[in-house]
């Protein structure tokens, strides 16, 4: 006889469960269903909803201008006359029609004078959904074609020559940052040095550490791939190019984008221990790869005119105080250009500055450039929010003294010397 053995494993006996409530599992279901819902929300929000940033390059002609070459420097008066007009009707175009709120900027980039007619060469940013991406640009064209259309003012333009195509971030960067005096970001009011403010990253994107055996010793300014202005004063103890090197950025150190020098040309009628003529340039050994946060600022024409009152910027991390402490960040400070003849009353400077100079400051004190801060730049923003260099820190009495405001080299005295030594 067989017998049939089975084998049973041995389990724990599970206790006896007990029913939610009906309202615990409502509850529980609907939690479930809510987060289901915000997490396919979100993702047709971010997938196919969320704006896009695009960037567009253009060009139309303005008909009926006689040839003239000043058109191609963008410093001269022609230039930021007619782009200041074209970048006008531009803003005016967009923010009047149906895509306003998709508009964010729009630039004139170059311009190319012909026979009888220039070419202006634009730079457009819009945010769009994905979806509409094509239609956008088929409208910004359209836009553009009715404000080429419409003659009102001046200016004769042909829409039949109006060129628009899609570019990528990159590039449109790129072409940002080969202008002179673009910031990416603006900072809401002027601040500054002693009795100044932190400056923003890349705010100032010019400004330059001009260290001397790796310490921060002067500021400077850069004017193209391989050239800075300073003071040249910052070389009285040594000029050799060995023992400087230029960084970028808004912190002192580490040193951000470091540079060696390979030339330092002082102003030839330079005497030491004297205010005339302190100004130098910069030749560094190798360019300087610009970026959104380190490019060059604008020099100005020999015949531009920046008026007392004018608002102007100095920035550096020179001393907050005399003999005071120095900053790790860059600072900013608002100062307003002084008339020559006020800043050389008895109670001031008493005749000691020149034509070639310009005081810039508070005749009450306070806010001031300071000790470190010499060589650095002082800008103003012209109608189109493009940045010059009017002025370089040069002396003073102390920092922010009462009828003892900064004196800066006047840039525009020495714009034929900058160009004679840099091409610039």
């Amino acid at each position: 006889m067989s017998f049939l053995f089975t084998s049973f494993t041995c389990r724990p006996v599970a206790p006896s469960r007990t029913s939610l409530p009906l309202w615990m599992i409502a509850l529980i279901v609907f939690g479930v269903l809510a987060v289901l819902g915000i997490t396919i929300g979100l993702l047709v929000h971010f997938l196919a909803v969320e704006n896009t940033t695009y960037y567009y390059m253009g060009s139309f002609n303005v008909l009926d201008i006689p040839y003239n070459r000043n058109y191609e420097r963008e410093t001269s008066p022609e230039n930021n006359y007619l782009s200041k007009i074209l970048e006008t009707k531009m803003t005016d175009a967009f923010q009047s029609s149906s895509i306003y709120r998709q508009y964010i900027n729009s630039q004139v980039i170059t311009l190319v004078p012909n026979d009888n007619s220039v070419t202006a060469h634009i730079w457009l940013v819009f945010k769009a959904h994905r979806s509409v991406k094509e239609d956008t640009r088929r409208r910004i064209e359209n836009i553009l074609r009715q404000m080429l259309r419409n003659h009102s003012g001046s200016l004769t333009t042909d829409p039949d020559s109006l060129r628009l195509h899609e570019i990528s971030k990159v590039h449109a960067e790129k072409i940002i940052n080969n202008r002179c005096g673009r910031r990416p970001r603006m900072s809401a009011t002027y601040d500054r040095i002693k009795g100044g403010s932190t400056a923003q990253e890349g705010e100032w994107p010019w400004q330059a550490s001009l260290k001397k055996n790796g310490r921060h010793y002067c500021g400077a300014s850069l004017i193209s791939e391989r050239y800075l202005v300073t003071a040249a004063h910052c070389f009285q103890k040594t000029k050799d190019p060995r023992n400087y090197t230029v960084s970028f950025g808004t912190k002192v150190s580490p040193p951000y984008m470091q540079h060696y020098i390979q030339q330092i040309i002082i102003h030839e009628d330079y005497v030491r221990g004297e205010h005339h003529d302190d100004i130098a340039v910069i030749m560094l050994t190798e360019k300087v790869l610009f970026k959104k946060d380190v490019h060059p600022v604008c020099l100005p024409e020999a015949t531009q005119i920046f008026p007392p009152g004018e608002g102007v910027v100095v920035t550096g991390w020179g001393a907050l105080a005399h003999n005071g402490e120095y900053p790790l960040l860059l600072q900013k400070a608002p100062v307003k250009i002084i008339d020559t003849n006020t800043c050389n009353a008895e109670e001031a400077y008493n005749g000691m500055v020149k034509d070639t100079m310009l005081c810039a400051g508070y005749l009450e004190g306070n806010i001031d450039a300071c000790q470190g801060d010499s060589g650095g730049p002082l800008v103003h923003p012209n109608s189109r929010n493009i940045w010059y260099l009017v002025g370089i820190v040069s002396w003073g009495e102390e920092c922010g003294e009462v009828n003892k405001p900064g004196v800066y080299i006047r840039v525009t005295s020495f714009r034929h010397w900058i160009a004679s030594k840099t091409g610039v």
